[in-house]
């Protein structure tokens, strides 16, 4: 297996990195959604080629609930930035169903230009890619709808680039919703996760509680044409979180239970190549990774590093909060 190594420890106004993506200056970009320290804002950070790392912004917060906790992140052709606001995360009553998708202008100093709900009352909003003009959006709860069987249901939403203010019911008559899906590991019940989208435009979904990966075959006008299993291993991928596809089309899954890293073929091979038992980060382990992205040469791995329990390999939350790497 590769072996990780510690690329970045992050400032100290960080203690949950999540979602990463490249600005149009070629810096990564962070999402911090700061779940670890009630306290700490929502924000934004940026690593430039040097490695300096920044603030960029905090995050807008929501109007009642006065926070903003930021998970998946993706720029459009005009380098306006969507986040999905998951204020529902912690399971706390008074932040259910207050989750957003926001579309922020933001300038190279950190200033909002401009910030517009793009949908509302969300119950957990995580991951997000854009394809032409829509956004696509991993919800991994969607607790009121109810199955005879107990098992959740989760779904991808599709919104519009230029939509606003689209209240979202978290039910199958939602007409943003694209595809829905259902968890069957009773012993994981979290749904829809990492998504990615391949050369052709195809979308990649993790079904995180099965350790699944399904294809969306997409239309050229973007309707779903088929929803497919795309690859499965129990015995080498156990939970998907955040995935990026390389150049050869070859896709890298953050395997947040098992503090690992997968591959993932064109043919749906599955195959572990790196992880690390409980660990700091700053050792260089694979800390609970949340979201991997390639940039430079490298692929770097967010260190999410929070969540305990059942078949979870992470045992605490410690800072300082790290991002590692593989040289691939």
């Amino acid at each position: 297996m590769l072996q990780s190594e510690l690329f970045c420890v992050l400032p100290n106004y960080v203690c949950t990195p999540d979602g990463m993506a490249i600005d149009r200056d070629g810096n990564l970009v962070i999402s911090c959604p700061n779940y670890a320290e009630d306290f700490y804002p929502g924000m934004v950070v940026r690593i430039d080629k040097q490695g300096n790392v920044k603030k960029w912004f905090e995050v807008p917060v929501h109007p009642e609930t006065g926070i903003a906790r930021n998970m998946g992140i993706a720029f459009d052709d005009e380098w306006n930035i969507y986040l999905c606001d998951n204020q529902g995360w912690s399971g706390k009553p008074e932040l259910q169903y207050k989750g957003r998708i926001l579309k922020v202008t933001v300038d190279d100093a950190g200033n909002i230009l401009r910030s517009v709900v793009v949908a509302k009352n969300m119950e957990h909003p995580n991951g997000i890619r854009i394809k032409g003009n829509y956004m696509y959006v991993t919800q991994s709860y969607m607790h009121p709808v109810k199955r005879e069987d107990g098992k959740l249901t989760s779904g991808v939403y599709r919104f519009a680039l230029d939509e606003e203010n689209v209240d979202v019911k978290n039910n199958l008559q939602d007409r943003n919703l694209f595809a829905a899906f259902v968890t069957q590991n009773p012993a994981c019940q979290y749904g829809v996760d990492g998504i990615a989208l391949d050369q052709k435009g195809d979308l990649y979904i993790g079904n995180f509680g099965d350790g699944a990966v399904h294809r969306l075959v997409l239309g050229e006008d973007g309707a779903l044409i088929r929803n497919e299993l795309f690859a499965q291993d129990a015995a080498q991928l156990q939970s998907t979180d955040g995935m990026i596809f390389d150049d050869e089309n070859n896709l890298y899954i953050a395997d947040f239970c098992a503090n690992a890293i997968v591959k993932v073929t064109p043919d749906g091979n599955v195959m572990r190549i790196a992880q690390s038992p409980d660990c700091t980060g700053v050792d260089g382990g694979l800390d609970q990774p949340g979201e991997p992205i390639i940039w430079d040469g490298k692929l770097i791995a967010s260190c999410f590093d929070l969540v305990t329990g059942p078949g979870k390999v992470n045992k605490k939350h410690e800072m300082p909060a790290t991002l590692v790497s593989l040289t691939l």
